[in-house]
């Protein structure tokens, strides 16, 4: 007896058996007959993930849209475009290190050194530029190889010798701090060019109204023809793929709110290039732990490690390379850091800046335990943490009050992680 098997993404998952009797029951994924029922299926799809704790990015958005409807009926400048855009500005150098955080905790992991690695980028170009005078490219360039190379001697440790990562990385933020400190010298800050490379980081925005609006229009079209093209793969394939009238009303969605930010940011400056970057940079890592094998070994190895390893996946070189990762994006969001107060100082990278990374990438929808998530969530968190600091700020409320609105908003996101994981085990889908 033959079988023939029909395999897509773990989403659709199709196995028949053209031999077997006709009196026996073809397996079928129940959520492939979603688009088969139309708009109920839609309905008994969503009721479907809920009861299996498949919640995704729901509740951080719900999260995000009732944390606005408050402080706007508390301030009605938090929804202005002013605020929105500093908000939005202010973000990225949180967010480019919740980026790297979000592959470590793909693993499984955690990366305690990312803030004093960030630090060490922010004056490593401070005293090449000011002190030596040296190339601001060449020593933009060296100051994120900094935090490559910290963050691939924290893998090696890690991986090689088997130190577990909590340990190698609090040390690297014990030595990081302290490298910093001594090159920055005695006088502990640096100011930089307000006019130079990383100070335009931050203060750099596009005036030209078609920038934004362009930008909105190529993000659409970039996403429809990514859509298309894969769903045309997949019926040629021959596995279940959406119909073009769901593709076309997803294309809207996105556009009516690409289209609203952008319209945002032209009342104000104009569009950041801030968030320019930190959008390609999303985009780039979400393709490559999405669409390419050394993305799916980071999930593998997050799922089980020794799994991985009888699959033929070299786990410490993908354990290194991750680390690797994290403190090269450790280093990026060091420089918008710096970028954003135009010095590098012997404050940098201390405070909450590591909990906020940690916890952006978590509250976005990373699971802390592994195999689960993506470098959008590092958007959606750092999106609530900012907004919630520049809420509190508008209403002149104390740092202290910030922080334990902050870990609050963390426990439960951790509670519902928890309890996600444990209905997935139920349902049978961990």
């Amino acid at each position: 007896m033959s079988i023939d098997k029909t395999s897509a993404s773990p989403e659709d998952h199709v196995v028949e058996n053209p031999d077997a009797a006709p009196q026996a029951v073809t397996a079928v994924d129940p959520r492939l007959l979603v688009r088969e029922q139309g708009f109920k299926g839609y309905i008994t799809e969503f009721k479907r993930k809920i009861k299996a704790g498949d919640l995704g990015a729901i509740p951080v958005v719900i999260g995000l849209a009732i944390i606005w409807i408050i402080f706007q009926s508390l301030n009605s400048n938090f929804l202005t475009a002013g605020n929105l855009s500093d908000i939005s500005v202010a973000m990225v150098g949180t967010g480019m290190i919740a980026v790297g955080i979000v592959f470590v905790l793909l693993l499984g992991e955690i990366d305690l050194s990312v803030g004093s690695v960030s630090g060490v980028a922010g004056a490593a170009f401070a005293v090449l530029t000011v002190t030596h005078g040296m190339s601001a490219w060449l020593a933009f360039v060296l100051a994120i190889l900094t935090g490559t190379v910290a963050g691939a001697i924290h893998g090696f440790v890690f991986a090689k010798i088997g130190v577990p990562a909590f340990a190698v990385t609090l040390a690297g933020l014990l030595f990081w701090n302290g490298f910093m400190l001594q090159i920055l010298g005695d006088s502990g800050t640096i100011n930089l060019d307000s006019e130079g490379l990383v100070a335009k980081l931050t203060s750099y925005y596009f005036t030209d109204v078609a920038a934004a609006y362009g930008l909105a229009l190529a993000v659409t079209v970039l996403y429809f023809l990514s859509s298309f093209f894969g769903n045309r793969r997949r019926e040629a394939a021959g596995v279940p793929s959406r119909p073009l009238s769901e593709t076309i009303l997803r294309t809207v969605l996105l556009a009516v709110l690409s289209f609203v930010v952008a319209a945002v940011y032209n009342q104000y400056k104009g569009l950041p290039l801030a968030v320019v970057i930190f959008i390609a940079v999303l985009l780039i890592t979400d393709f490559v732990l999405r669409r390419t094998r050394y993305g799916r070994m980071i999930f593998a190895l997050g799922g089980s490690v020794e799994a991985s390893r009888r699959a033929g996946i070299n786990v410490e070189m993908v354990r290194i390379s991750v680390f690797a990762i994290s403190g090269t994006f450790a280093a990026i969001g060091g420089l918008f850091i710096a970028s954003k107060i135009a010095s590098a100082n012997q404050g940098a990278g201390a405070g909450d800046l590591l909990m906020n990374a940690i916890a952006a990438a978590v509250i976005g929808g990373t699971s802390l335990f592994g195999g689960r998530g993506r470098t959008w969530n590092a958007l959606l968190g750092v999106l609530v943490i900012v907004s919630i600091q520049y809420g509190l700020a508008l209403e002149g409320i104390a740092s202290p009050v910030q922080y334990m609105i902050t870990g609050g908003v963390l426990l439960a996101t951790v509670v519902i992680d928890a309890i996600t994981r444990k209905t997935q085990k139920t349902a049978g889908r961990a």
